[in-house]
């Protein structure tokens, strides 16, 4: 039998089992909010690692391996901050957000969270912050088409095209039966895939060398892909790298707290206090990834120095981690390990189909409809959004123009800079009104356009840091200016306080807590929240 015949069996048994936790997820789904948001149900082990394989896309095995084994070690800054920006927002933004989100009219989107957190009127912040997901995740996704392209190019050197649409269709087929259930569920096999593959092959492909030991030391001295006498300064984090880079590939830490794909697992949660756990195995799982990931660029640099024909991609170098496994590995092995890509590629896509559907049918059609629809009319509008949204991105993708770490750069950065500033005010600053919202919206997301789309600008710094800023300040400015809708403040104070008697009452549920909490004010009205 061929080696394709292996490699096409795996793939083919990965599919079926995605495609049959979607329709198991398509028996628990009973209502709209189940669709969007699973009924507010997940478990924090399925959180934590949903949370992680969703953020985690076709970057962390290809775009990330590649960077490190093209530029070196200065591209760690990226790992550092998206470590610790992990870390943080699981301590200070998932228990809060928990919280607030149901107090807010159970609010189940993160624009129907920014419109009722504000008590905003006019819509328009609804709907701005619709549009501006809408715009960025259709990139988002777009880089995930092109991963999975790449991926078929790579291991079956195959069509990119082809692979690209039969990737695309297994995740809008899973998405489209089982919405939210069935993203974070075959999140957690996805992730599981992902965490097993990054320990694997490098590991493997480290046995495989002369001399284990080089790997510390080749790449600065030895020729190597794109480096024909070797890169003097691949192991040092500083030089050659300015105060400007380091400070915006540390920024991307900062893009965390706006990203609506990985947030909504803090909103799905049973309980703030479950929060502390998932936090545990969200880090634990991320850490052990980023380690296999920069292995496997450090492996890469010798054992494709000997045989550099066998890299697929000979530009971005993005191939390196499929190239590794393809050689090293029985095709079926090789197959079962290679989908971990896959899974990397399917996790992340799926989820932002899923937040863009939501977007299209929660914050933007429920705006405008003249009626209000069923559940049933909502649940079908939401599926066919997932279709063409999927449909748009994929055109996108057909003549990629951009890395797929630029692809996905551009959009965390889009997302970090309009909703980070508006998400960590929404929870600790009482005075944040609609206006200061919708401003720090606009100028964070136009900051990223046009920053990110001037070579002379993004030459200078990443564009989410001067996003982040101009929206901060926007945000503010506008907030002081402006007077909070009634009962916005209150409600804020009452959301702090079931948050802080839920996290100390670990055993209640979050609706005693709320009733609890609700009820204490009610008697003391003046009570000062417990910040």
């Amino acid at each position: 039998m061929t080696d394709n015949f292996w490699l096409v069996l795996a793939i083919v048994l990965y599919f079926g089992v995605m495609v049959a936790i979607g329709f198991y997820s398509w028996l628990r789904t009973k209502k709209y909010d189940d669709y969007v948001l699973g009924d507010r149900g997940l478990s924090p082990f399925v959180a934590g690692l949903s949370a992680g394989a969703s953020d985690m896309s076709g970057w962390l095995l290809m775009g990330l391996p590649g960077a490190l084994y093209v530029a070196g070690m200065s591209e760690l800054w990226i790992v550092f901050g998206l470590f610790i920006g992990t870390w943080a927002n699981w301590k200070w933004i998932a228990p809060r957000l928990r919280s607030y989100t149901e107090v807010a009219n159970n609010s189940i989107t993160l624009p129907s969270f920014f419109e009722n957190r504000t008590k905003d009127t006019s819509r328009l912040l609804r709907l701005v912050s619709a549009v501006i997901i809408i715009v960025f995740f259709t990139f988002y996704v777009s880089s995930g088409m092109v991963a999975g392209g790449r991926y078929f190019e790579s291991t079956f050197q195959g069509d990119y095209t082809t692979g690209m649409l039969i990737v695309g269709s297994i995740t809008v087929l899973y998405t489209f039966i089982g919405g939210f259930l069935a993203v974070s569920y075959t999140d957690v096999v996805q992730g599981a895939l992902m965490f097993l593959a990054l320990l694997i092959v490098p590991v493997m492909a480290l046995f495989a060398l002369d001399n284990a030991g080089d790997i510390f030391t080749f790449a600065s001295s030895n020729a190597y892909g794109p480096w024909p006498e070797g890169n003097p300064t691949y192991f040092n984090l500083i030089a050659g790298v300015s105060a400007a880079t380091i400070i915006g590939n540390l920024a991307w830490g900062l893009g965390y707290v706006g990203q609506p794909h990985i947030i909504t697992r803090f909103m799905a949660l049973r309980s703030p206090s479950e929060a502390a756990s998932a936090r545990r195995t969200g880090t634990f799982w991320v850490f052990i990834c980023y380690l296999g990931a920069i292995f496997t660029a450090l492996v890469s640099t010798v054992y494709f120095a000997e045989q550099p024909a066998s890299v697929t991609d000979q530009a971005g170098y993005e191939t390196i981690f499929l190239d590794l496994a393809r050689i090293m590995f029985h095709p079926l092995v090789a197959g079962i390990i290679l989908t971990a890509v896959l899974a990397a590629i399917m996790s992340t896509m799926s989820s932002q189909l899923l937040i863009t559907s939501s977007a299209l049918i929660e914050d933007l059609y429920r705006i405008f409809a003249r009626s209000a629809p069923t559940h049933n009319t909502l649940l079908i509008l939401s599926r066919t959004m997932v279709v063409l949204v999927a449909a748009l991105a994929m055109a996108m993708a057909f003549n990629p123009s951009d890395t797929i770490l630029g692809l996905v750069g551009f959009a965390w950065a889009g997302f970090g800079a309009a909703f980070g500033p508006v998400v960590v005010a929404a929870l600790y600053w009482r005075r944040l009104t609609a206006a200061g919202a919708l401003a720090g919206m606009i100028v964070g997301a136009a900051t990223v356009f046009i920053w990110g789309s001037s070579a002379v600008l993004s030459g200078l710094i990443y564009e989410i840091v001067p996003g982040v800023v101009l929206a901060t300040l926007a945000m503010i400015a506008v907030s002081l200016l402006t007077r909070s809708a009634p009962g916005a403040e209150e409600e804020f104070d009452t959301a702090i306080d079931v948050t802080e008697h839920a996290m100390g009452n670990p055993d209640i549920t979050f609706a005693e807590a709320l009733e609890t909490t609700r009820t204490t004010r009610r008697g003391n009205p003046d009570a000062t929240p417990a910040v």
